[in-house]
């Protein structure tokens, strides 16, 4: 995120509070990513974990709600950062829903998650209609296939709180995956939002490795999700079978 920018004639108090957000911001993005990475290393379901992903939660809840909302009054407004704090809200928050909710909950609540999920896909069309119309190919600084991006991770979300919706609620593997899923997710667009989107904040000798947590992170999320999906597979196969009357 750009710097807060405050006219000098400002009162002392506007100043402040512009550098508290701003910290905030900063703060609650490195402690949300060094928890995030740190959850992978615990075992699902330990103290540890649960310790560490609320921590997490917590952290990326605030980052990306000050992103979402500063980014339209900064000096040059940063249309992708609005979709990406809110998407990146949107994740964290459906994700965390997932495990904290019973098995086969769904209400209300639900269908707001689809409306944003959807609201997410139709601004990143726009917007990424608009980058790829431009002479440079880019809108705010973002290429359009930033854009792209964010559609197909909206999209994918959105048909999983459709299923959700008409299936009354997930459970077991499925409601596992939905945790999963979308909270990597989430890392992923925060941590390609520092390596890739502040490459600045790094020495030059390191800048030529920034790429590398993107796909770190997708193969994380790859194992993680094969890992449940065999598990399950292995549950039912070892399930007991009724006997034939």
């Amino acid at each position: 995120m750009s710097v807060l920018e405050v006219s000098s004639a400002s009162p002392a108090l506007v100043h402040a509070a512009a550098a508290v957000v701003l910290y905030l911001h900063i703060g609650a993005g490195t402690v949300g990513l060094l928890a995030g990475a740190a959850v992978f290393v615990f075992r699902k379901g330990s103290r540890w974990h649960r310790r560490l992903g609320n921590v997490f939660v917590v952290a990326m809840l605030l980052m990306s709600a000050i992103g979402a909302t500063v980014a339209p009054f900064l000096p040059k407004p940063e249309r992708a950062s609005v979709i990406a704090g809110v998407l990146t809200f949107y994740l964290v928050l459906s994700s965390w829903a997932a495990v904290k909710r019973k098995p086969g909950q769904f209400g209300a609540f639900d269908y707001g998650l689809l409306l944003t999920a959807l609201g997410v896909v139709g601004f990143s069309a726009y917007l990424g209609v608009l980058a790829a119309e431009s002479p440079n190919g880019k809108l705010d600084g973002q290429p359009a296939a930033a854009f792209v991006l964010f559609i197909i991770i909206g999209t994918l979300a959105a048909l999983g709180d459709l299923r959700l919706i008409l299936a009354r609620g997930v459970s077991g593997a499925t409601r596992l995956a939905r945790h999963l899923w979308r909270m990597t997710a989430a890392f992923f667009i925060a941590a390609n939002a520092l390596f890739l989107g502040q490459p600045q904040v790094f020495p030059k000798t390191l800048r030529g490795f920034l790429f590398l947590p993107a796909p770190l992170i997708l193969g994380l999320l790859l194992y993680w999700l094969g890992h449940v999906g065999y598990g399950a597979y292995r549950r039912r196969k070892t399930r007991p079978t009724a006997s034939m009357p």
